[in-house]
């Protein structure tokens, strides 16, 4: 083997990164049951300690450190399926956004092209403004554009001489920008809600976002804030003299408070100065030139100097004197006399992000409300002033008395976008209609070197100083600005001129305690899929078997390392996919193992025969990992969530495995034959089980043909027959897996759901005879979002009697409803579409792929017509047994995730026995024959077996331990894997036989 001490190298330093990249996993697994044993079952108590450490550094590995909440940002995240939470797909509406910039126009051919592109949207592929320019194009008659969009909001952009394409590209960028700016929206208002490591993404080339939030427990609330429209304002602020006496006196009546309290405090304050941790870091507030009062910095700074054992016990009782700023460093400057100041603008304090729903608290008091204006507003920025730190301003703005409305709103901006001043410097050009140019004059003039705060959604995005009265509405926003953050301001302003509310066209939601389940059972199912493989590999390879062994737990090792670096989310899925590469790891060496027993039984010594083993196995082994590699690829770029979580850890276990066979099992079973050691590729039984085989596999061809032909014809009439139980992201509408009391049967539940929701619902027993799965239609083609809400009324309608009367709607929605989906028509119309286009786009890539690499056609169609002929199989399974199995065999995501993967596998196999052919075509110099074929599949047969025999074990582990959620996929993989195993005997060469009988036949005529 050579470069021995480079691969030794690299398999060292591929463990210690993945050893570093796991301990962060680890370090919070300490700290999170230190919480727990410190707050005894206490959520709230727990959570303030958690609270209290997040920006403490808990782990110094030299050249850097760690936080607490940097620990978790760099952990390996959980899917929503293992810990629960909410998965929801958003939708703008992209035809509100083009009928606000045609001015809502009322002209009959213009409404006549939208409803038409609004009709096609559901049933095409095509973006809305693509959809539109094809109606228009259909209907106008002669008609221009321009007509319809040269609107006084689009003067400079669109004229009147505008060509069609000219306005089409423009409504294709407006279009884009409500978008972005809904993205940039929804980003923000998540970040607000607290949410631990929520996940946001577009999908490109639609108007949809993707969004994931683990551990929500209120759904309601989630689908109101992601929901509701963007509000834009432009407020008047006070200045800090004006207020910040107030802000001490706040402090000063709260510290008396605490000393009437008779030593009480409250449980999460008391918690963390018990654990002698600071909720804001005064050290990092400093850098900011901002201070406390008089008195304040001289019990912080007698804090400070305190000695060790004393500093604790200062500290706490400083913030326990000043309940107020031990949550929010008030905004004032020190002077040399030690006296403090007011500071200029409207900034009154600053607080770390996690205490300001502590602040807000304060602040709605009634008894502090008293010693505040009433006109007075306290609203948080968006972003921090501390560069590195978690720190948020607070903004004192100013309401009107009379009103509570905003002086001045968004809907009065025509055009915003970054720009460079006379003198270079970036700044922000701001458009206003007439009445907002109005309104903005009377603003401006009233509030000279005073700032005016401009709020989205209530946070503070700028608060720009007025330096004279700007009419004409055309204004410039400076300051020191990048372009990046120029062009975000630039977003926030133009978020009010275009309406572009976004949809909710697809929801999950996972109980935890449905998480927990996933959890315990994904854990069982690796662990006893990894058992039955060591036992397996032992008993058939010996000692050798032990070698691939140690292979597969440094596999498994490698792939949660890489996964964690990668910051991937485990989903259970996801585990599937771990304990599928548990059995397919040890393909590669069970194909190296094979070869080296084909040397040793050729007379060779062991040392020739272990490097002419891994020798001729190389070949194998690349062109089976790539071609499943590729499907993986594709289910990835096809696949959203959950499945693409699945799709993420099988690419990663099959680079790893790939790593661990090639180089880790090679310098093992080197060192064994260095060290003179014994080494036994097999036992006395497994030595004899496939020798010596001379099987007429393709002399019986017709009859393979003839089975395959009867198994799809018979799938082919129940097609059409009875369908296919296709899921809820096929076919539309919302699931709920409901927890009832025992001795309820499926009937029961759908009988009484059938009258609130006006048709029966199809249920389903899911698991255990508690809980059920139901499924319907009901009111899934309306919007809004009561409309969620109703439905859940209605379930809770029709099970009221069965639940007893002690249940009422919100313990329903809380302890009964285990999880839900929701798919709009419109949505579950592109999964289809891009399922079949996922399978379609695999087995062309792969018959590609062959065709490259083997250099044949017949190849190539072999292989393909066996891949697709593995699918229609597994289909008539599913179209045939649907309605009889004890166990969901539904048509969605998952089952499209299995084919993928069984595509893979079974081009896996066929690719080893071409891959022997073309060694033996290169030996004889003869071309394809029945005898040559027959030989190659009778020599790679044991590998077949063994391959098969071990991923199939570890299937079915998957599908008895794996838990009810993926059943289904586990069902459809078991399938696949008898049926790929046997394709690639009988199928794929026969194929290979008689293809290239054809082509030699069309040669000799």
């Amino acid at each position: 083997m050579k470069n021995k001490g480079a691969i030794k190298f690299l398999v060292y330093a591929f463990m210690v990164v993945c050893l570093y990249q796991l301990s962060f996993s680890f370090l919070e697994g300490v700290y999170l049951n230190r919480a727990k044993e410190y707050a005894k079952g206490d959520s709230a108590l727990e959570k303030a300690y958690l609270d209290s450490i997040s920006d403490v550094e808990v782990l110094n590995m030299g050249i850097r450190k760690f936080t607490f909440q940097q620990i978790k940002e760099h952990k390996l995240n959980l899917g929503l399926d293992l810990q629960g939470g909410m998965n929801v797909i958003m939708e703008v509406s992209v035809s509100e956004v083009v009928r606000a910039l045609s001015n809502f126009s009322k002209d009959a051919t213009f409404n006549k092209a939208m409803a038409l592109a609004e009709s096609r949207q559901s049933n095409s592929q095509s973006d809305f403004v693509t959809l539109f320019d094809q109606a228009w194009k259909e209907v106008s008659n002669g008609a221009r554009l321009s007509a319809v969009f040269s609107t006084r909001e689009n003067q400079g952009r669109i004229t009147f001489n505008s060509s069609d394409a000219e306005v089409i590209d423009v409504i294709r960028a407006e279009t884009e920008g409500a978008i972005d700016r809904s993205f940039n929206i929804l980003r923000t208002r998540i970040d607000k809600f607290g949410v631990t490591s929520p996940n946001i993404q577009r999908q490109q080339g639609t108007g949809r976002i993707i969004i994931e939030l683990p551990g929500v427990d209120n759904p309601e609330r989630v689908r109101k804030l992601l929901q509701g429209t963007a509000k834009l304002e432009f407020w008047e602020t006070y200045e800090n003299a004006d207020i910040i006496q107030r802000i001490f006196d706040v402090n000063k009546l709260l510290g008396e408070e605490k000393k009437r309290s008779s030593g009480k405090e409250d449980s999460a304050l008391a918690a963390l100065s018990a654990t002698s941790e600071s909720t804001t870091d005064t050290n990092a507030i400093a850098a900011t030139d901002t201070t406390n009062g008089d008195d304040l910095m001289k019990q912080l700074a007698s804090a400070d100097t305190a000695s060790e054992g004393d500093t604790s016990k200062s500290m706490a009782q400083a913030r326990l004197e000043n309940p107020l700023f031990a949550l929010m460093m008030p905004a004032v400057t020190q002077e040399k006399d030690g006296s403090s100041r007011s500071v200029k603008g409207p900034v009154i304090g600053t607080s770390s992000i996690r205490d300001t729903a502590k602040v807000n608290a304060i602040f709605a008091r009634q008894e502090v409300r008293a010693l505040l204006p009433r006109n007075l507003r306290l609203l948080w920025t968006v972003k921090g002033r501390v560069e590195g730190e978690r720190f948020l301003d607070l903004i004192a703005v100013k309401t009107r008395s009379n009103d509570s409305r905003a002086p001045l709103e968004g809907d009065v901006i025509t055009d915003a976008r970054e720009s460079l001043d006379n003198m270079g410097q970036v700044e922000v050009s701001m458009t206003m209609n007439p009445e907002g140019a109005k309104t903005w004059r009377r603003m401006t003039a009233d509030n000279i070197e005073k700032s005016i705060a401009i709020v989205l959604d209530d946070y503070v995005y700028s608060y720009p100083t007025v330096r004279s009265e700007i009419s004409g509405g055309m204004s410039s926003i400076s300051g020191n600005f990048t372009v990046d953050e120029a062009k975000d301001l630039a977003n926030i302003l133009k978020a009010g001129k275009l309406p572009a509310p976004a949809r909710i066209v697809e929801e999950a939601i996972v109980g935890p305690s449905l998480g927990a389940e996933a959890i315990s059972s994904g854990l069982w199912s690796i662990v006893a899929g990894m058992l039955s493989v060591l036992l397996f590999m032992i008993a058939y390879y010996a000692r050798a078997g032990v070698v691939a062994n140690v292979a597969l737990f440094a596999n498994v090792f490698f792939i949660f390392g890489v996964l964690a670096s990668l910051q991937a989310v485990l989903t259970l899925p996801g585990i599937a996919g771990i304990v599928l590469t548990i059995g397919m790891a040890v393909d590669a060496n069970v194909l190296i193992f094979e070869r080296i027993r084909e040397e040793l039984s050729g007379g060779k010594s062991m040392r020739m025969a272990v490097a002419d083993g891994f020798k001729n196995a190389y070949s194998s082994i690349i062109d089976a990992n790539v071609t499943t590699l590729l499907t993986g690829i594709i289910l990835y770029s096809f696949g959203t969530g959950p499945i693409r979580g699945f799709a993420t850890t099988l690419i990663v276990g099959i680079l790893c495995s790939l790593f661990s066979a090639i180089f880790i099992s090679r310098l093992i079973i080197d060192y064994m034959v260095e060290k003179n050691k014994t080494v036994s590729f097999g036992t006395g039984w497994s030595m004899r089980l496939f020798s010596n085989l001379n099987i007429d596999f393709l002399g019986r061809r017709k009859l393979w043909y003839s089975i395959s032909g009867f198994v799809i014809i018979a799938g082919f009439v129940s097609m059409f027959a009875q369908g296919f139980n296709l899921g809820v992201d096929f076919r539309g509408g919302r699931s709920y897996i409901i927890e009832v009391p025992q001795g309820q049967k499926s009937t029961d539940i759908r009988a009484a759901l059938t009258g609130p929701l006006t048709s029966a619902p199809e249920v389903k027993t899911f698991g255990s005879d508690t809980k059920f799965k139901v499924t319907t239609s009901y009111l899934i083609g309306q919007q809004g979002q009561e409309v969620d809400e109703q439905v859940e009324r209605k379930v809770f309608e029709g099970l009221s009697p069965i639940l007893g009367g002690k249940v009422n709607f919100e313990t329903f929605r809380d302890k009964h409803i285990l999880s839900s989906q929701k798919v709009g028509p419109t949505i579950a119309d592109d999964i289809k579409t891009s399922a079949v286009l996922s399978i379609v786009v695999s087995i062309l890539v792969i018959g590609l792929y062959i065709l490259l690499r083997f250099r044949k056609l017949n190849y190539s169609i072999g292989a393909s017509v066996a891949l697709l002929h593995d699918v229609l199989v597994v289909l008539a399974v599913f179209s045939l047994f649907w309605k009889f199995m004890p166990f969901g065999m539904e048509i969605d995501q998952a089952f499209i995730a299995a084919i993928l993967t069984i595509v893979g596998y079974s081009i896996n196999d066929t690719v080893v026995v071409f891959d022997r052919l073309r060694e033996y075509l290169g030996v004889h110099h003869v071309s394809e024959n029945q005898k040559i074929l027959n030989t190659a599949l009778n020599d790679t047969l044991s590998r077949t077996i063994i391959t098969a025999l071990t991923t199939i074990l570890v299937v079915l582990v998957l599908f008895l331990f794996g838990g009810e959620v993926i059943k289904g996929f586990t069902f459809a993989l078991l399938v696949g894997l008898v049926v790929g195993t046997y394709s690639s005997i009988f199928v794929a060469s026969s194929l290979v036989v008689d293809t290239d009988n054809w082509f030699n036949k069309r040669k000799s005529r």
